[in-house]
């Protein structure tokens, strides 16, 4: 592993509750930090993936997660570590509420916690549209429900007007929070944060650029930079070694199988540490958009990951030599990961639409939406996983896949078995963050060597 900067300021953006606009805020954060000549790492804390690739178009950086519940908490301020090599500036995104974590615990995997296991201090991001000096109430509360939690500053979102904004600042004053920013109400930003809320950054690249564009404006008239600036820098020193991919996993000494990952506006949810974690244990990491792409050269393996395939089922189903490719390549035991997007994309249909059939199933779009963390058991041995391997995923989906006949499924959970699982190929709707399990990537690999000829 490599030694860390332990000094780097860094600061967590949060809210009182979802829809206060922490999003466009944090964005908009970090977008206006990059024009001011910083280098800055951003981070969302849980399992979202469209948040980071936001992130990513305002920094010009790779958007990462961090998240308790997925790699081990343990692992959360190494992972911040090694996200922020470069930077001279971290800002983390939270999630939900400040205090909301996984059900049924304390907060765990909160933003709350995640601040806490960073030792970095909070912004909370206020909707004052409805309210006037009730929300120094609002502050004080948050302050005083934990005393471990450091809020430092706070920013007033959707103020209507002068008198408004000095109503509002007036209930703020007898905290002693100060007021970082003050941000009218902007209808400019009506889509793009509603686009920041829903559609992936890889889905609409001009959008995505128009809408962090709109936010580093609003942040730049009505937030002070500098004083946010110096409340990063207060953070207390982080004593952490920087997570390293190559000290986790171990390469072969010769050969690199190619593992081809998916990836263009359908396939666009996936952690950036995967392709690390593979690149460590010897792969040569190629991405592909199956939307219009074959299999990159020399593919040895397929990680397919997430995304919305059911938003692209007719275009993903007319790439006919591809869906032929990927399924005449997987019969002949190409190794295959897929990842809720990805295990749709191995049906033989989804929403009528023919794709490539590997798997004897039908997915179809559905009003119910499949949201939460979960603890699952590998339900029998495969290339990647053995039998009784117990992991900590996430699930996010509204669709659903009836198989024709009884399979092996990847996964027991509380709800019954998911996915489907035989020697080189795993299929479930779940996401997993490969750092709480580096035997997997590693095993990935060497499944993909043995595939490729370069071991036997």
């Amino acid at each position: 592993m490599v030694s860390s900067d332990t000094m780097i300021p860094r600061i967590v953006v949060a809210a009182p509750s979802s829809g206060a606009g922490k999003t466009t805020v944090a964005v908009g954060l970090m977008a206006a930090l990059r024009r001011a000549g910083h280098t800055v790492a951003g981070f969302k804390v849980g399992p979202d993936y469209i948040d980071p690739g936001f992130h990513a178009v305002a920094t010009g950086r790779p958007g990462r997660n961090l998240d308790p519940m997925l790699s081990g908490e343990e692992r959360v301020a190494p992972l911040f570590a090694h996200g922020s090599a470069g930077a001279d500036i971290a800002v983390v995104e939270g999630v939900m509420g400040l205090y909301d974590g996984a059900l049924g615990t304390e907060g765990y995997s909160s933003t709350a916690h995640v601040s806490k296991l960073l030792q970095a201090p909070v912004v909370l991001v206020v909707d004052a549209s409805a309210a006037g000096r009730s929300v120094g109430a609002v502050v004080q509360g948050f302050v005083a429900f934990d005393t471990g939690v450091r809020i430092v500053g706070v920013i007033l979102n959707k103020v209507g007007s002068d008198r408004h904004e000095a109503e509002v600042r007036a209930g703020v004053a007898p905290t002693g929070v100060p007021v970082l920013g003050v941000l009218r109400r902007d209808t400019r930003l009506t889509v793009p944060s509603r686009h920041l809320g829903l559609i992936p950054a890889d889905e609409q690249r001009d959008q995505a650029s128009a809408a962090v564009d709109a936010a580093a404006e609003l942040v730049r008239q009505g937030v002070d930079l500098e004083a946010f600036i110096a409340a990063a820098r207060a953070a207390a020193p982080l004593d952490v070694t920087a997570w390293d991919p190559a000290s986790e996993v171990s390469p072969a000494e010769e050969g690199r199988p190619v593992i081809a990952m998916a990836g263009g506006p359908v396939f666009s949810f996936r952690y950036t540490e995967t392709a690390e974690l593979l690149t460590a244990a010897g792969a040569e990491v190629v991405t592909f958009d199956p939307l219009h792409e074959s299999l990159p050269e020399a593919t040895a393996a397929l990680y397919l990951g997430g995304g919305f395939p059911e938003l692209h089922a007719e275009a993903l189903s007319d790439n006919i030599a591809l869906r032929n490719q990927v399924a005449a390549e997987i019969a002949a035991g190409l190794p295959v990961v897929a990842e809720c997007a990805g295990l749709l994309y191995l049906c033989r249909e989804l929403d009528g639409h023919q794709l490539t059939g590997v798997l004897p199933a039908v997915g179809q779009m559905t009003s119910r939406l499949t949201l939460g963390y979960r603890t699952a058991i590998a339900a029998s041995t495969t290339a990647i996983f053995d039998e009784g391997r117990r992991v900590h995923g996430h699930e996010f989906h509204r669709t659903t896949v009836e198989f024709d006949e009884d399979v092996t499924a990847a996964w027991y959970l509380p709800t019954g078995q998911e996915g489907y699982a035989r020697a080189q190929i795993h299929a479930s709707y779940l996401h997993l963050h490969w750092t709480a399990t580096p035997d997997v990537p590693a095993r990935f690999v060497a499944a993909a060597r043995v595939h490729a000829g370069l071991e036997k």
